[in-house]
């Protein structure tokens, strides 16, 4: 395996990284809303938003590109394999976040709720000010986990022809006939990019647990 290979890993690496970003900011942005909507005391809202979570989180992800890419196809909406992935790790994501961020959200001690009211502030500014800060900090660490397991996941994009880390690999692979070797260097690729933040996330655990003693 020489250079040009070598080259051609790190352009699936790039890949890997987009799809990472856009699966974990677009699914942050929807997550958020779930948290809300699930948290809203609305009875129909928290059903929908509840059957929405159970959807993504109860089926495989490599079932839920599949759909995406190849069930859309089928009623005549035929996306890029790029924006198809894009879509499926978004909903994924939000789904996901959308959970630990609730529970964060209910994990806040309910006397700042009431005290924000007793001040008359409205939901916006009660959300925005009050609760969301920390919940956003009791979130951090199991919303880093998450990344790191979204980062791992993003190898399943090969179902739909999407060239990211492992089908680059796979691909050298096949040309170079050294799979050991090759996967090998795709692995540490991984490594690199998972084990700093997972590394990251147990401190953050360990400095929260510290700080509510």
């Amino acid at each position: 395996m020489g250079w040009n290979e070598f080259a051609f890993l790190l352009r699936g690496l790039q890949w890997t990284v987009a799809l990472s970003l856009v699966g974990f900011i677009g699914g942050g942005v929807f997550g958020l809303a779930v948290a809300l909507a699930r948290t809203s005391g609305q009875p129909l809202l928290e059903r929908v938003t509840a059957g929405y979570i159970g959807l993504f989180q109860g089926t495989p992800l490599l079932m839920q590109l599949f759909v995406v890419y190849y069930g859309l196809a089928l009623i005549g909406l035929k996306l890029d394999a790029w924006v198809a992935v894009s879509i499926g790790f978004t909903l994924h994501a939000s789904a996901f976040l959308g959970e630990i961020w609730r529970g964060s959200i209910q994990a806040v001690p309910r006397g700042q709720t009431e005290a924000a009211n007793a001040l008359s502030l409205h939901y916006v500014s009660r959300m925005k000010d009050v609760v969301l800060p920390q919940a956003f900090r009791i979130s951090l660490p199991a919303t880093v986990g998450f990344l790191v397991q979204l980062i791992k996941g993003t190898s399943l994009a090969a179902i739909v022809g999407f060239t990211e880390l492992a089908r680059a690999g796979n691909i050298v692979s096949n040309q170079t006939f050294k799979p050991l070797l090759v996967f090998a260097v795709v692995g540490a690729l991984y490594f690199v990019m998972c084990w700093p933040l997972s590394l990251y996330g147990a401190h953050l655990e360990r400095r929260f647990a510290a700080a509510s003693r």
